[in-house]
């Protein structure tokens, strides 16, 4: 194929041949991507002289050379391009144009044969040679080693996420969802392996138009110019990518090749796990850069070829689980992926309703069933990764190796409980007060949130010697009776019958949207703060405390407004009470600006209860409160519990603070979630259903109303945005008193990219929900 849209004259090319070469003959151009033409001589001997552009450099060039000439010296049975020296047996030719530009070269030995993507149908015969093939190039070429192999170019796939900003190049959303599909595949399933797999010089393009066939088997191979260290196993990816393009089955064509591939060269679990969204990943990476070009110029046919036919294949593919898929790509060979996946998520929900109290529901619409988790990902039944935004629980990320690590260490050296003595439990009480305010300097540990509110609620009883208490509207502490008591969400909630005991006083939620004082910039925090101390004035005693969380959680993701807590404060402890901080959903760098989100006012409270994030998903739970309290509650009854603050509990805790530390996890909760919250202020000026957007670091709520002047709030639409979210791949919850606000809380660990992700796809969603009414 000819390509006449090329900016080198004839004449220059043939001055070069000449001059470098002694060769003259006709000259055309090829088509391709590359700068290329094609020599023939009189004699009908032919050449092709590959020019290089301005990023080639002389390494590049040498990395291309050396591959060639190790594949020749290993005796495969393919032709290849080999470099033809100049008459000073240079390995490029150089030639300096009248416009003083550079032109520079190499002249390589012409490979007789028809690329493989104009000689369908390909046999099993053929597919099996090419499987073969490349397993002998990897094993040929991880022998070359050249220090600038350790490159990276547009089409590394090793750093394909480069491309995932592009995906809003593509005008249908159709095609977007797609798109972003295959980069949440890639992300979350390939990255975390790409350090472990094996690495070496790749081909790096071993496409249907680089592989050329004669009679059923590869003949030769094509274009080495994209040649890098790779993980290995992306070669074999790129050719699958390109090579079932045109066949009505691609992943069993795909098979056919891996199981030849496998034969010469065993892979890895890791490396058949990676096929699947590498294949895809290199087919989106492909139509972005097309979108991309067709900017840069339309008409330039030759860049496109493929487009049509990637499309066409991502739509099939994207219709596969990567379970399933893995399954048929390893089906000729002797691994066995997905091979324990437990029970069907249709027999495990009878289970469930059998042997499960009716009260115990699973979330979404179509439950999830979660295989494991990894980072900011949870994996279901079918392999499909989920970015989680909701389970604050795991706060450094699913399965952190360093706090597993830490736990499983502890478990096979002693695990007891504090009638004994052991280095672990006042290690970690010191570290953990560090964090705090130093007049918060005395521990008690257990094993959940509930029970740490529980165990502040007695200690404030104990202190002040006095049983009224004040809560915050639709706040949450716990599931036990006593903590059911103090909490509006539940007793005010489905199933609740109202406020249970004389002693529980409920003050408004300082909400600064929808509340009392709602648009008082100024002095809404004052406002609230006073409509504590009226109704304290309402008690006809004094009162053991006011029990709160810093920010409102099952509130609605509240973020009181400044001078509430200050002013509150003062009002419950001119009445005799204890201040009690429940940072169970808050702290520990969630905020981002703060360790603690109490510290966002400027006040110390009495108590501070903490949980959820302590052990990153392991139970623990503790209550830090001033000595003078402590003491107050050493009345004669001694305080135990069996596991809290046994000595894994403390290494899991202990882990938890140094990964915080270590991967600078507060001031990426900071910088993420100004990145989350700009780009949902924006999605706001767009979608009228956004009534509200509000946070601070990693804790962020979205309100969504049916009408932004009666704030009506959208319950049944948020339920269905948290649906449709899911079924993109991105986990997400409602809370607040109407369920219409959808909650963030994701684990600390979620990225920049994660960040962009979930703004597009919640914009895509949004707008494919209002498409539907």
């Amino acid at each position: 194929m000819v390509d006449t849209k090329r900016p080198y004259s004839i004449e220059i090319i043939n001055k070069l041949m000449e001059i470098e070469y002694g060769l003259s003959g006709e000259i055309s151009c090829l088509a391709g991507e590359n700068e290329n033409y094609l020599i023939q001589n009189k004699n009908g001997d032919r050449f092709v002289l590959k020019l290089a552009d301005a990023e080639t450099t002389a390494g590049t060039i040498e990395i291309e050379h050396l591959a060639v000439e190790r594949l020749i010296d290993a005796g495969l049975d393919i032709q290849l391009p080999r470099v033809i020296p100049t008459r000073t047996d240079a390995i490029q030719a150089c030639l300096m144009a009248e416009n003083r530009k550079e032109i520079r070269g190499r002249l390589l030995e012409f490979v007789e044969g028809k690329p493989w993507c104009r000689s369908l149908p390909a046999g099993n015969g053929q597919l099996e040679d090419l499987g073969r093939v490349i397993a002998e190039m990897a094993e040929a070429m991880s022998f070359v080693i050249h220090p600038e192999a350790k490159r990276t170019h547009q089409w590394d796939l090793a750093q394909a996420d480069q491309h995932r900003s592009g995906i809003s190049l593509i005008d249908s959303p159709e095609r977007r969802q797609i798109l972003e599909w295959v980069f949440h595949l890639y992300a979350a399933s390939v990255k975390p392996l790409l350090k472990s797999l094996p690495q070496s010089l790749i081909h790096g393009d071993i496409n249907d138009d680089n592989v050329l066939v004669a009679d059923g088997r590869v003949t030769g191979i094509l274009d080495f110019g994209d040649c890098l260290t790779n993980p290995t196993i992306c070669d074999l990816a790129i050719a699958l990518a390109y090579h079932t393009l045109d066949e009505n089955k691609p992943l069993e064509a795909a098979s056919i090749i891996i199981g030849a591939y496998h034969s010469v060269r065993p892979l890895s679990m890791d490396g058949m796990m990676a096929i699947f969204p590498l294949m895809c990943t290199r087919l989106a990476v492909s139509v972005i850069i097309s979108a991309q070009r067709k900017k840069i110029n339309p008409e330039r046919d030759s860049w496109f070829v493929s487009e049509e036919r990637a499309w066409k294949n991502l739509e099939v593919l994207s219709t596969t689980g990567h379970a399933q898929a893995t399954i048929i790509l390893a089906g000729k060979t002797d691994l066995e992926p997905f091979k324990d996946r437990g029970a069907l998520v249709t027999e495990l929900i009878k289970n469930r309703q059998k042997f499960l109290g009716p009260s115990v529901s699973p979330s979404y619409d179509k439950p999830l069933k979660i295989l494991h988790g990894k980072g900011q990902y949870l994996y279901d039944y079918n392999g499909r990764p989920f970015l989680d935004l909701y389970n604050n629980v795991c706060h450094v990320g699913h399965c952190h190796p360093k706090v597993v690590q830490a736990g499983q260490e502890q478990m096979a050296r002693l695990n007891t409980n504090t009638r004994y003595l052991y280095d672990g439990l006042t290690a970690y009480a010191e570290k953990l007060c560090d964090t705090l305010p130093h007049e918060l300097d005395t521990c008690f540990f257990v094993n959940s949130g509930t029970e740490a509110n529980e165990l502040a609620l007695r200690i404030a009883r104990a202190y002040t010697l006095q049983k009224d208490m004040l809560v915050v509207d639709n706040a949450y502490h716990g599931h036990t009776s006593s903590m059911i008591d103090i909490s509006p969400y539940k007793f005010m909630g489905k199933g609740g019958k109202g406020r249970p005991e004389p002693w529980v006083h409920v003050v408004p939620v300082p909400d600064g949207y929808r509340g009392e004082f709602k648009g008082q910039k100024e002095d809404a925090g004052q406002a609230y703060g006073n409509k504590v101390g009226e109704i304290i004035n309402t008690i006809q005693s004094p009162i053991a405390g006011f029990i709160t969380e810093s920010l409102l959680s099952c509130g609605g993701q509240v973020i009181p407004p400044r001078e509430y807590f200050k002013t509150a404060f003062k009002h419950v402890r001119n009445a005799g009470g204890l201040c009690i901080m429940d940072e169970v959903q808050t702290g520990f760098g969630r905020v981002g600006s703060y360790f603690w989100a109490f510290e966002l006012q400027n006040i110390i409270p009495d108590i501070v209860v903490m949980g959820k994030p302590m052990g990153n998903g392991h139970p623990i739970s503790a209550v830090v409160t001033r000595r003078k309290i402590a003491e107050s509650f050493a009345n004669g009854m001694e305080f135990f519990s069996t596991f809290g603050g046994n000595p894994v509990s403390c290494a899991i805790g202990m882990a938890v603070l140094d990964v915080i530390k270590e991967e600078g996890l507060q001031e990426h909760a900071k910088q993420i979630g100004t990145r989350i919250l700009e780009g949902l202020e924006d999605l706001k000026n767009k979608h009228d259903i956004i009534g509200d957007i509000r946070g601070i670091g990693l804790f962020i709520g979205i309100e969504l109303v049916k009408d932004r002047d009666t704030l009506a709030p959208a319950t049944r639409k948020a339920a269905e945005m948290v649906n449709r979210m899911k079924n993109r791949g991105i986990l997400l919850g409602t809370d607040g008193p109407y369920n219409n606000v959808i909650k963030i809380k994701p684990p600390m660990v979620i990225t920049k990219d994660d960040a962009d992700m979930f703004v597009r796809v919640f914009d895509d969603a949004l707008s494919n929900m209002e498409n539907a009414d």
